[in-house]
């Protein structure tokens, strides 16, 4: 680098700037030069006296290293930026803006409300819930004219907001893929505008940041030495793995979907009509429902959830249908019907749900139980010991000798297969795990387990002679 030359990106930092997608995630692992790479995009416009970025963390506290690596650039690559450090912006000489802020409460997103950012920023985009990042698309419009308007963010895997980033950046298409999506907006006069948007995953990891280890070489040797899922999370990006992950037993395994070997995701089955049928409910109206159904093999007593209700809009993780009770019971009777007529008899089912549905302060016949059940669904009272039921989780999803779980899960329950593996621990009550997560189908799934409990792991019991095959155990 010339010494005339204050920054200059390296090879993936230029490509995540170079984007043209509206919003663009970068990282996905330690020491890929992210923050420097947030700082200097933000410094694309400031040549436009209208022109407003912000870049939020999660508190104040964590803006201070962004702060301090801002006063190292900005003066050298703009003599006369001055820093408001009681107010935590950076103004230019055209008049331009550059914001710290932060977002520690979800309700702190009004703090924003009637602001506009012509850029908007998230540095560790995972520690924030989909309702603040999406929110702030209402404050991303031009300031004025001639301003580009769009989205960055930065992470590691990990965090509150891990399986939404997930879902939306790393799964949705491999990295460096534009993903589109598409929208439909009726306007006043009747006719229908369809519009899109892209965004993109732009991965980069510590072998990416050359200058870093140059610097410091034995920075790997520190990533190497962090325990296994934060380690694999930070040095190598595995969004499978990280810290703070409650159910690190949870096996996605493609190569066991017929063996049901090291996996808990199979491919499904016809489930006998003799085997018991038990459905697990979590009410949630302006947040989802989950309704799980289950059955327990009659030797093995192995578990099996086989089809599921996720009542979630689309497209926006943990936002609920706002369907009323009578909608929901209306959805579980209709798949009763469904099975009975599949199996030519009338099954019947134990159902399972959060005591909270029997609420009656607008009366006892408008709780959600009793609207249930006259749609013929009939609930007993889950048991909502919040730790014996976590524990039934871990239990069930324990391998034994011979690389075999308690408790399957079929292959069409995405919703669980997505949201399981993203539980993150509370940071408050580390026993427990973080409320604010996509929990509903951990809820009913603790539900149904803690109606049929085991004391322990089972952990000795061999493979069956003539291998895996729940029909025949």
């Amino acid at each position: 680098m010339s010494k005339n030359v204050v920054w200059e990106p390296q090879h993936k930092q230029a490509v995540f700037m170079s984007r043209p997608e509206y919003e663009a995630l970068y990282g996905g692992a330690a020491g890929g030069g992210k923050s420097d790479a947030l700082l200097i995009e933000a410094l694309r416009q400031i040549d436009i006296p209208h022109y407003k970025a912000i870049i939020l963390r999660k508190t104040y506290p964590q803006l201070s290293e962004l702060e301090e690596r801002s006063a190292e650039l900005y003066p050298r690559i703009c003599k006369k930026a001055k820093y408001n450090a009681s107010k935590h912006f950076w103004k230019f000489p055209s008049g331009a803006l550059i914001y710290f802020g932060a977002m520690q409460r979800t309700a702190d997103r009004i703090k924003y409300q009637g602001k506009r950012y012509d850029l908007i920023c998230f540095d560790e985009l995972t520690h924030f819930t989909y309702d603040e990042y999406s929110y702030m698309f209402s404050r991303n419009r031009p300031s004025g004219p001639g301003t580009r308007v769009y989205m960055r963010s930065t992470t590691n895997p990990g965090g509150i907001g891990h399986g939404w980033v997930k879902e939306r950046f790393i799964t949705a298409a491999p990295p460096f893929t534009p993903i589109r999506e598409y929208h439909e907006v009726e306007l006043p006069d009747g006719t229908k505008l369809k519009t899109h948007r892209d965004r993109i995953f732009i991965q980069s990891t510590v072998f990416d940041n050359k200058k870093l280890l140059e610097n410091d070489p034995d920075y790997i040797a520190n990533l190497a030495s962090l325990p296994q899922a934060e380690r694999d999370a930070l040095l190598y990006g595995n969004w499978d793995s990280f810290d703070g992950q409650v159910f690190t037993e949870f096996r996605d395994n493609p190569d066991g979907y017929d063996t049901g070997k090291d996996t808990h995701v199979i491919n499904g089955f016809d489930v006998p009509a003799h085997w018991k049928r038990f459905v697990s409910f979590d009410f949630g109206f302006s947040h989802p429902y989950s309704i799980g159904f289950w059955t327990i093999h009659p030797s093995s007593g192995t578990l099996y959830r086989y089809h599921e209700i996720y009542g979630c809009a689309s497209n926006t993780p943990n936002k609920g249908l706002y369907h009323p009770p009578d909608v929901i019971a209306k959805r579980i009777r209709e798949y009763m019907d469904y099975e009975s007529k599949k199996c030519g008899v009338r099954l019947h089912y134990r159902c399972v749900a959060d005591p909270a549905i029997w609420d009656d302060r607008y009366g006892s016949e408008a709780s959600p139980a009793k609207v249930m059940q006259k749609y013929g669904v009939y609930f007993e009272k889950g048991n909502h010991e919040r730790l014996a039921g976590k524990m039934q989780i871990h239990y069930r999803l324990e391998f034994n000798e011979s690389g075999f779980p308690k408790m399957y899960i079929f292959k069409n329950c995405r919703d669980f297969i997505r949201t399981m593996p993203t539980i993150v621990y509370d940071k408050h009550n580390v026993e427990d795990i973080d409320t604010e997560c996509e929990d509903h189908i951990y809820d009913e799934t603790r539900y149904f387990l803690m109606m049929n409990p085991i004391a322990v792991p089972d952990r000795t019991k061999k493979k069956q002679i003539g291998g895996f095959n729940p029909l025949n155990q």
